[in-house]
């Protein structure tokens, strides 16, 4: 594994947040909806393990999508920032099934509001030695969070309907949790997992340097860029997406979460069985002189992947750039066991379906 491949796995196949199961038993869940939809039959469409849950009241027409998600950590350097893209990140995957996204609830937790806080790089450590922090009090951070909360939910047209507030946490992370629940504009709720071998892999959006999470921890980069919250773009490739939503032609889609476009590949051609090869040096750019590696694993806002058959291709964009949205071909879904990363006719990652055991173990212990 070269450093980059070594990142990706790790937050692939190791990190809690894309192995939840390793800490919660879905098996005990899917047994209780059994129990349950034997009650309510056909109510639980999609759920747990896709972007979001799919779902319908019994009893009346239709079907929706909810998805719950904590952007707690980025709140530390970021308090604004984080609020608004962990409320965009729930809403982009309730628009990843199919929906529009309708309503929004959060929770907040944090300090005593009159106590002090550290907003900033050094926020963690409770001491300022970069220059550039901000002290403040709880309260004043959580105006913060609270305001891009509800700039998110104003730039996507989304109601804000409640939720809960506690002061009593102890911990520097204070706890940002959203759930957004949408309306159904698709047939039938879209997955994640890749469906045929020669589907042409769609990026909607532009790729940038921020986000880069998993690098840090990696150590290839040497500076923390929490994502930046893009409203004007998010409400932007929402509509283009429901745009392409609308052809008929979209047979897998993806928000781009952590990990970014490596996360989102691996996992819709792992899940589905498959493949991908990926041409990174065919994205769209926020800004110039990105490395290989930030194209493919930074978690810049605003983006989505599709996944449509080849001769579909210039219908799906036709609908996406109609909205004035950038979109590309990046690449496709293969019958091979491993996802094919490339940049200018140079390899920058393969990523194996199944580890090795000597790879998982240098994942968990090197």
């Amino acid at each position: 594994m070269n450093r980059i491949e070594k990142a990706l796995m790790h937050a692939l196949f190791t990190h809690l947040h894309h192995n939840i199961d390793k800490a919660i038993d879905f098996k005990a869940i899917e047994a209780l909806n059994r129990k349950v939809g034997k009650l309510f039959p056909g109510a639980l469409l999609v759920g747990p393990g896709d972007d979001a849950a799919a779902f319908r009241f019994p009893g009346t027409g239709g079907a929706f999508v909810g998805k719950m998600e904590s952007h707690c950590s980025p709140c530390v350097p970021r308090p604004y920032d984080a609020a608004a893209t962990g409320a965009g990140g729930a809403m982009r995957d309730v628009v990843a099934m199919g929906a529009r996204p309708l309503f929004l609830m959060n929770f907040l937790g944090t300090r005593p509001l009159e106590e002090k806080v550290i907003v900033g790089p050094c926020g963690f450590a409770g001491k300022c030695t970069c220059g550039t922090c901000v002290e403040m009090t709880s309260g004043e951070r959580v105006n913060l969070m609270v305001k891009g909360l509800q700039d998110m939910c104003r730039a996507m047209d989304v109601f804000i309907v409640g939720g809960g507030f506690s002061t009593s946490f102890s911990d520097i992370v204070p706890a940002t949790v959203v759930s957004v629940i949408g309306k159904l504009v698709t047939a039938k709720p879209l997955t994640k997992p890749a469906k045929a071998a020669g589907d042409r892999i769609i990026l909607i959006g532009r790729t940038g340097s921020d986000g880069n999470d998993t690098l840090y921890r990696a150590g290839l980069v040497k500076v923390m860029k929490p994502a930046v919250a893009l409203f004007r773009e998010e409400r932007a490739v929402m509509e283009a997406s429901l745009a392409a939503f609308g052809t008929g032609k979209i047979r897998a889609c993806s928000d781009l979460g952590a990990a970014g476009i490596g996360a989102a590949v691996c996992e819709s051609a792992r899940y589905g069985g498959f493949g991908a090869r990926v041409d990174l040096g065919k994205a769209a750019l926020r800004e110039k002189g990105l490395i290989p590696e930030e194209i493919l694993i930074c978690e810049t806002q605003a983006r989505m992947v599709v996944q449509v058959a080849e001769k579909d291709v210039d219908v799906v964009l036709g609908a996406i750039r109609a909205k004035k949205v950038r979109a590309d071909v990046i690449g496709e879904i293969t019958r091979d066991d491993k996802e094919i990363f490339e940049h200018k006719g140079r390899t920058v990652a393969v990523i194996p379906n199944t580890p090795s055991p000597a790879d998982m173990k240098e994942l968990l212990h090197g």
